[in-house]
């Protein structure tokens, strides 16, 4: 299949904290050769607004995309730093991930950010939920719990947001079943990002191709965003992992037009580009 004008919502590259498999120009070099429309660009400590402006510059085949994560680098759920990054150009905010209670729980570690108080949302979560609906950007959940997940869809809801997506549903730290997707998706306007692979611990990592096949099967395409998470040394380089997913979808019954909505259609709407 032509991956012409294809996105990528969701990819880690240096410089990072973390030891990546390739630089940010590495993967632009790596996106331009496959025809790519744009690529997003995510860390887990820093924005990527500024990165993303770079690597724009002079470029017309291949756009780089911002983004922020609501971690403790930047202060957590912080109203000033997600603003600055979306006007700076983020198009993705990510709740909390790597710091987020949930995560911190189930990988038997102590703290973490919390969007609830009580049963109730706190203010800050709040604040960059309405900064989202706001700016029309996109809003990732991240790796809060299921609890949270609930809440935040109830709050987008009540403000008409339709750009919430539920970050990698597949993921054990998230750990979304496929019918929990389904009723999810019965009460509430929002989209599943569906990743290439995940880690397990150990520096494993674990296809997820299996499983989403079963849930775009089952929770439909319409609904699904492919991207792939990649970056981390375990896993194949990018411009490896990417025709690999897409691929493995055809050859087990995803049509062309499916996959045009899943890697064109749909991420041009979220991202607005």
């Amino acid at each position: 299949m032509d991956f012409n004008g294809m996105i990528d919502m969701h990819i880690h590259s240096a410089p990072d904290l973390r030891e990546r498999k390739h630089t940010d120009k590495e993967l632009m070099l790596q996106a331009e050769k496959l025809g790519m429309r744009a690529i997003v660009i995510k860390s887990h400590c820093f924005p990527t607004t500024d990165r993303a402006w770079h690597l724009n510059q002079g470029n017309k085949k291949v756009q780089a995309v911002g983004s922020v994560t609501c971690n403790a680098p930047i202060g957590g759920l912080n109203r000033i730093a997600v603003e600055n990054a979306i006007k700076l150009g983020a198009k993705i905010i990510w709740l909390p991930t790597n710091d987020a209670k949930n995560h911190r729980t189930k990988m038997k570690q102590a703290g973490g950010i919390e969007l609830l108080h009580g049963s109730q949302l706190s203010d800050e979560a709040v604040e960059v939920i309405e900064l989202a609906s706001e700016y029309n950007v996109v809003l990732g959940t991240g790796h809060i719990s299921k609890e949270e997940i609930y809440k935040v869809a109830e709050k987008a809801k009540s403000l008409n947001f339709r750009k919430l997506v539920i970050t990698h549903p597949e993921f054990h730290i998230v750990d979304l079943s496929i019918g929990e997707q389904i009723n999810l998706l019965k009460e509430f306007d929002l989209k599943f990002e569906r990743t290439y692979a995940q880690p397990i611990g150990g520096g494993m990592y674990k296809s997820n191709l299996e499983i989403n096949l079963e849930a775009i099967k089952r929770v439909g395409y319409e609904s699904t965003i492919v991207s792939t998470d990649s970056g981390q040394i375990e896993n194949p380089p990018w411009n490896i992992s990417f025709p690999s997913y897409i691929e493995y979808l055809l050859e087990n019954g995803i049509s062309e037009k499916e996959l045009i909505h899943m890697t064109k259609t749909l991420p041009l709407l979220l991202l607005g580009l």
